[in-house]
């Protein structure tokens, strides 16, 4: 079988696919150095705008919320995804299975409009005031399928006989689970937090439906900025959350690494 080669035609299309995803990142982060306040007239590399970023007080109070509901909702959302991924994989098939796996894999299919608006209209029926809880329940609603998904997959590669031999050695379901189970599939779960984290701490929709006053998050505020015009700052906070989302993606990966290696570890057997 013959291996293809890395033609001039895959290069560019290579190119291009990336100059498209991340030219306008890599403008955003340039002009964030700008030391003029025009950002479309470059006047010399300054860091200036990280520094107003301190004295900015709404924006400072909108990361802040941003930070503690993504924290809360993907704690949430990592421990119910984990369980419904174990319940997925651990019983087998069992009424209305296909109904229920359905409704987990609704939200991630589901236009984020709609969800939001059924969720606005379920605290307006419940008659609860909008703010930093409803946008948290609305993240864990969100982020929970893709914890269930990643979870879910580690679960079925995961060696079942290793948990039957620690519930034949007298180990009841519970302590097989957090002894023998958890531990193996720990760095899916933190994949799966991290990415409910990023999926969290980037949503605009969801938040724009269910905060209220007192919740607003860091991209509500950036983007009700921006409709005001494009100023240095904002280009600075929003690089400061690329930054964010790309050490989170960078700690996803070590932790998958981690995990392959240490499931060739566990087949291997001692020694």
């Amino acid at each position: 079988m013959s291996r293809r080669r890395f033609t001039w035609f895959n290069g560019l299309a290579l190119a291009l696919g990336l100059a498209f995803l991340y030219v306008p990142l890599a403008l955003v982060v340039a002009y964030s150095f700008n030391a003029s306040r025009l950002v479309t007239v470059w006047g010399g590399f300054s860091t200036q705008w990280y520094g107003a970023l301190l004295g900015n007080e709404p924006l400072k109070q909108a990361a802040w919320t941003s930070l503690r509901v993504a924290g809360l909702s993907s704690v949430f959302a990592t421990v119910l995804g984990t369980l419904t991924a174990y319940a997925l994989v651990r019983y087998g098939r069992f009424r209305a299975r296909t109904l229920f796996t359905g409704m987990l894999y609704a939200p991630m299919v589901m236009p984020e409009v709609i969800t939001g608006l059924s969720l606005l209209l379920l605290f307006v029926a419940m008659g609860l005031d909008r703010g930093f809880w409803t946008v948290t329940v609305a993240h864990t609603t969100l982020t929970l399928a893709f914890v269930a998904v990643v979870v879910q997959a580690r679960l079925a590669d995961l060696d079942r006989s290793l948990e039957e031999a620690a519930a034949d050695l007298g180990a009841p379901p519970m302590r097989a689970f957090l002894t023998v189970t958890l531990p193996l599939i720990a760095p899916a779960v933190a994949a799966g937090f991290l990415l409910a984290f990023t999926l969290s701490f980037d949503d605009l929709v969801l938040a724009s439906f269910t905060s209220g006053p007192g919740s607003t998050t860091l991209p509500m505020l950036i983007y009700s900025s921006v409709r005001l015009g494009v100023t240095p700052e904002i280009n600075a906070a929003s690089t400061l959350m690329i930054a964010l989302v790309v050490l989170t993606l960078a700690l996803a990966a070590l932790s998958s690494r981690w995990r392959g290696a240490r499931t060739r570890r566990v087949r291997r057997g001692p020694g």
